[in-house]
């Protein structure tokens, strides 16, 4: 019966889709949600929980595990500013975000071996504490806080000292390629989550220690640098051979996204100044590369027609942590905000393709849908949709759930590789190439997150 209810909900949400178009007016709270209701129905069009024999909490393919924990961190916000009424929105999320946390509650399930890095894990880490601060539906079993306190402590136990003087691998586990890579998002989602929990919790030891040590290590490696002008860059990665001395000088927006909301965390936290020069400085260097005329782009792949389904989604992302930014830095207000009321509105235009006339595209800048068409082009266009209206973030001390688990995470496997493999001169040589293959594709400019 609960199958049939949600059948027929999703056929009436594509019936009110297909004779509506995105209309938007930026300083209309009423009108950014019924915009993002449309772009939000038209994310739900991928869903696989709704079909029989589908996995809840997945998206249909080329869309993978991250995706889907990209997706439910916007939704999340879409629930709590502009539909908290709605128990069956609200159930479906519960649902799917619960489904994914895995067999020990930390977001590792075993199910996803084959594709799971440790910046998967960290997205949906990020997705999790929307819920923690957008104060959601606890589970009874284990809370939000305590499955988000568990991302961190599995990460952070897989620090890797051993090479490139810190820093996580991309991969957790040793089969896949890319495992002797270490890459900057994987490291600044250990760093965004460090500083959310200080922040929620009001504890300063491990979470402030961890970020600064992320931070350090960014700067000591040269995946974080200075430019002459005093901007900030945030290089992809370096394999770990030769200690990482050779850096693959890509940039990405949810990179710099989560470097900069997690600086704006510190600072709103600690009151540090460094944190708030860092978020500056990141702020700065974010609106002079990842826009062209106000509106947001994917600048290292977009202008030349070579994102992959992942680098679409990154603005997603992106959007939510300049808004989250703009709140806990309001300093930052008047700089940003211009910023993302043009892409909103850019966004929203874009979204009037497909049989519903409100598929979202890829390019904002073009005049109505570009033709291309996702998961990502939804979500990017929900979350800078919603960012001209989500609110502060709560907090244990501003009312927030205190179901905290310090130690969770710690009692199992899963903080250290437990899929360690006896590697053979042969299997190593094999792995070498598909590891060449994956860079070779990387520099071409087609990037991450492709396996």
């Amino acid at each position: 019966m609960r199958l049939l209810h949600s059948i027929i909900t999703i056929s009436l949400l594509f019936f009110t889709s297909s004779v509506q178009s995105v209309a938007l007016t930026i300083n209309d709270k009423d009108s950014i949600c019924a915009a993002a209701k449309l772009v939000a129905d038209g994310a739900w069009n991928y869903y696989e929980g709704f079909k029989y024999g589908g996995v809840v909490g997945m998206f249909a393919p080329p869309n993978y595990w991250w995706n889907a924990g990209e997706a439910f961190g916007g939704l999340i916000d879409y629930y709590t500013f502009c539909d908290p009424t709605n128990d069956t929105l609200k159930q479906w999320l519960y649902d799917a975000m619960y489904h994914q946390a895995g067999e020990n509650y930390n977001y590792i399930p075993s199910n996803q071996s084959m594709t799971e890095g440790n910046d998967d894990q960290g997205v949906w880490g990020m997705a999790i504490m929307q819920a923690v601060e957008r104060n959601f539906t606890n589970p009874e079993a284990h809370s939000w806080i305590s499955m988000t306190q568990a991302v961190f402590n599995t990460m952070n136990a897989r620090w890797d000292t051993g090479n490139c003087g810190g820093g996580l691998r991309w991969q957790i586990f040793t089969w896949n390629s890319g495992y002797d890579y270490k890459n900057s998002i994987s490291n600044g989602c250990l760093f965004h989550l460090a500083a959310r929990l200080a922040k929620y919790t009001g504890n300063s030891s491990i979470y402030i220690e961890t970020a600064e040590k992320v931070w350090q290590w960014m700067d000591d490696v040269g995946f974080l640098t200075e430019e002459d002008n005093g901007n900030s860059r945030i290089y992809d990665g370096a394999k770990v051979e030769n200690n990482c001395s050779t850096v693959t000088d890509l940039r990405w927006s949810y990179t710099y996204g989560v470097f900069m909301s997690g600086c704006a965390y510190l600072y709103n936290f600690t009151g540090d100044t460094i944190w708030q020069t860092r978020a500056l400085e990141l702020v700065e260097a974010s609106l002079s590369y990842f826009f062209a005329n106000k509106i947001m782009q994917e600048t290292t792949c977009q202008p030349y027609n070579l994102c992959n389904n992942d680098q679409r989604s990154f603005r997603s992302l992106f959007s939510r942590c300049l808004g989250l930014t703009m709140l806990l830095m309001p300093e930052t207000r008047d700089q940003i905000l211009p910023y993302l009321e043009a892409s909103a509105a850019a966004a929203a235009q874009s979204c009037s393709g497909g049989d519903d006339g409100v598929t979202c595209g890829e390019n904002w800048s073009a005049a109505g849908w570009d033709g291309v068409y996702g998961l990502g082009e939804q979500t990017s266009s929900l979350e800078v949709i919603m960012s001209l209206i989500v609110e502060d973030p709560i907090s244990i001390k501003t009312g927030g759930s205190n179901q905290t688990n310090f130690a969770a995470g710690t009692d199992t496997e899963d903080n250290v590789n437990k899929n360690e493999l006896n590697i053979t001169g042969k299997d190593r040589a094999g792995a070498g190439i598909l590891t060449a293959i994956v860079l070779a594709i990387i520099l071409g400019g087609s990037i991450w997150m492709i396996f």
